[in-house]
């Protein structure tokens, strides 16, 4: 195989002897990512790497092997070092993780299979809910009982504990999640059960729902405290082997992950607290999306990463990155707070095939990185997205993946012609529906998105990344009506650079579940202060110096709804629930168009984010110009028919550079596909700006 080589991503000047180096990662389906700032120099380089499904983590050596062969990286250099990565969503989405026992109150075992008696899609004839990651053979009910005031009704029946345990060890569970009724009040019978446990069987490892996220509603805590347990035992050996590997090369800091919620926590933290880092690296790119945005200029985007499998799509408003509590983790609802993401099994190496009714599908089902698409020529024999792309000229016409990827274009041909041949089509037409069923697809979601937001989508600029992004981009902007494109300099490790450029975020929780009007003064400013301590102590263990950022924020509602909205709280308000309340009703009617002045509101839940803010990467910023557009030359691409468009070397396209489409923009990491209609400029970021015109 060839080995790639790094690019740097400007040519400043040499790095001195005193470097300084930062590097984020991100791992993929196929790819990991690698952005590597020298902070002195200001000098910074990427580099794509395959990954190594049948040894997780070797990868990582490669690239950081190479990084020193290429750019003079030397290991002991390196002062920081963030990772996102897929192992935990993969275990889920995979089914591999641990076997559980679920531990819970007599009477309360058919909590996780009634959940809240909803079908994931009630339209569907054909829908059905996911079979629970516990079966009902290992959940086991013991007599305990706290009520929702703290005070124990029923004390722990240890006798029956001991025996719940040892059926749980003769049906081969691994670990155990504890989780009772109304422990987000007063943890102590779960903490009491966990310490009995870890005697009874210390071959076993213990969670309580109350140390992940100490939430009112059983099902939903004791739902992610199963998400975090199902997962441990991957995460916690592939970060062990991450910083083992890090110490065995000799660098010296302490590896830190991106977490679910756009933040970093330590990779020793993520042993434990498994359920934070699930989206960390579809996290990590909207958050690299996001700066990106803001140094275009642009606060209203939407972010569209295409991987080797999925399409993740994400609202950046006001500049701001949304949150949310109700994110899905494969078919699992996820209620810790995380970036709001909404995903579609369409990516570049999604598979084409034609069903029993003679109807051309595109995904869910990819070809992941072994074998890949055919066109790569690493084996696959079956159709997709990237050999349609292929077969109709847009890519094909230079390497791919810093030289790690030689496209054959004949392969492509010979597997999309095997379904042209089914459905008695053109090989190009057959080509071309693939792509349009794909873009279709991702409309669809797009569509829910912009829908549960509420806004309108012209009035947003798309930003496409990852390896799929650029190419199906531009294509899926045109279709929404969108008039703006921004494509980054470096689409391929947006989610890298992501890491690089976020903060230690840390989320707490206190549920109240009291009147407004009973908590003014001294109830309210005391659980703020028992969150403010504990971020406080989070943000210290996590090596950050200073008070940090603690942002407030409650679950309110008014009294006699079922579910609530969060809402924005300043510290000074805490002693006058007039504002607050006024608060709660101007957020109410912002996002319903109602509000209820003389209502009574209720408190659920308190929560503090403790934000630790990191330096931040200074960019080297390019003097606009009249820099030139030269292509390198024409190559055919198949619109509706065949026709020559100019192919751009995208190092060549300097600031103040413009163009129009259709046109190819091929670089090491990604190929920029443009339509008609687009016309093109290079900003002082080297951010490629398309324009439709309206």
């Amino acid at each position: 195989m060839t080995q790639p080589k790094a690019h740097q991503m400007d040519g400043s000047t040499p790095i001195p002897a005193d470097a300084d180096w930062k590097i984020g990662v991100d791992i993929g389906g196929t790819f990991m990512d690698f952005c590597a700032l020298e902070t002195r120099s200001g000098r910074i380089a990427s580099l794509k790497v395959l990954t190594t499904p049948d040894d997780p983590g070797a990868e990582l050596l490669i690239g950081l092997r190479l990084l020193a062969e290429r750019e003079g990286l030397e290991p002991e250099t390196v002062s920081r070092f963030v990772h996102g990565t897929t192992v935990g969503i993969n275990t889920i989405i995979q089914r591999k993780g641990a076997d559980l026992a679920l531990i819970t109150n007599a009477g309360f075992e058919d909590v996780i299979e009634l959940a809240r008696l909803r079908m994931p899609d009630m339209y569907s004839l054909f829908c059905h809910r996911p079979d629970p990651l516990i079966p009902r053979e290992r959940i086991f009910g013991v007599p305990v009982r706290m009520r929702a005031g703290g005070q124990e009704t029923v004390p722990l029946d240890r006798a029956a504990l001991a025996d719940a345990v040892a059926a749980a060890q003769k049906a081969g569970a691994e670990g155990i999640i504890i989780a009772f009724l109304h422990s987000w009040s007063d943890p102590a019978q779960e903490a009491q059960a966990k310490t009995l446990i870890e005697e009874m069987a210390p071959d076993l490892f213990v969670f309580t729902s109350s140390e992940v996220w100490p939430v009112i509603r059983e099902y939903e805590r004791t739902s992610t405290a199963i998400l975090n347990g199902y997962v441990h035992p991957r995460v916690s050996g592939y970060l062990t082997a991450l910083q083992d590997r890090l110490a065995g090369q000799g660098v010296p800091a302490r590896p830190m992950l991106t977490k679910s919620n756009g933040g970093l926590m330590t990779a020793g933290e993520g042993r434990r607290d498994c359920v934070s880092m699930l989206l960390s690296g579809t996290a990590s790119g909207v958050i690299g999306a996001s700066w990106l945005a803001r140094q275009a200029g642009a606060d209203r985007v939407l972010t569209l990463d295409i991987g080797g499998t999925s399409a993740d799509f994400a609202l950046i408003i006001d500049g701001e990155v949304r949150f949310g509590t109700d994110e899905l983790i494969g078919e699992f609802p996820l209620h810790i707070p995380s970036v709001s993401v909404s995903s579609i099994g369409i990516g570049g190496g999604s598979i084409a095939s034609v069903d029993d009714h003679g109807v051309l599908r595109v995904g869910p089902e990819s070809a992941g990185s072994s074998p890949g698409p055919a066109c790569y020529g690493r084996g696959g024999d079956r159709a997709t997205v990237t050999d349609a792309m292929a077969v109709c000229g847009w890519l094909g016409h230079s390497q791919m993946a810093y030289g790690q990827l030689q496209m054959d274009v004949e392969l492509a041909r010979q597997v999309v012609g095997k379904l042209a041949t089914k459905l008695g089509r053109g090989l190009e037409e057959t080509a071309q529906a693939i792509l349009d069923i794909a873009i279709s697809e991702m409309f669809v979601e797009v569509e829910k998105l912009s829908s549960r937001a509420g806004v309108d989508l012209r009035d947003f600029a798309l930003m496409p990344f990852g390896g799929g992004g650029p190419m199906l981009g531009a294509f899926l902007a045109r279709e929404l009506g969108m008039r703006s494109v921004i494509a980054p300099r470096r689409p391929g490790v947006v989610s890298a650079l992501g890491g690089l450029v976020a903060d230690l975020r840390g989320d707490f929780i206190r549920t109240i579940f009291a009147d407004l009007d009973a908590l003014a003064g001294a109830p309210l400013q005391d659980v703020y202060q028992a969150l403010a301590s504990e971020g406080q102590s989070w943000l210290q263990a996590q090596g950050h110096d200073g008070a940090g950022d603690l942002r407030l924020s409650a679950d309110m509602r008014y009294a006699g709804q079922s579910y609530e909205i969060e809402v924005a709280i300043d510290t000074d308000w805490l002693a006058d629930p007039t504002q607050i309340a006024q608060a709660f009703h101007e957020t109410h009617r912002r996002i319903y168009d109602f509000d209820d002045p003389a209502g009574r509101i209720e408190v659920v839940n308190l929560r503090l984010s403790a934000i630790g803010t990191g330096p931040k990467p200074d960019f080297p910023v390019q003097a606009a110009g009249n820099a030139s557009a030269e292509p390198t030359r024409l190559v055919p691409v198949y619109l509706n028919g065949w026709q020559r468009v100019p192919l751009f070397d995208r190092a060549a396209l300097g600031a103040g550079a413009t163009f129009a489409g259709p046109a190819i923009v091929a670089q090491e990491d990604t190929t920029f596909a443009i339509p008609g209609g687009a016309t093109a400029q290079v900003d002082a970021h080297l951010n490629i700006h398309l324009t439709y015109a309206e």
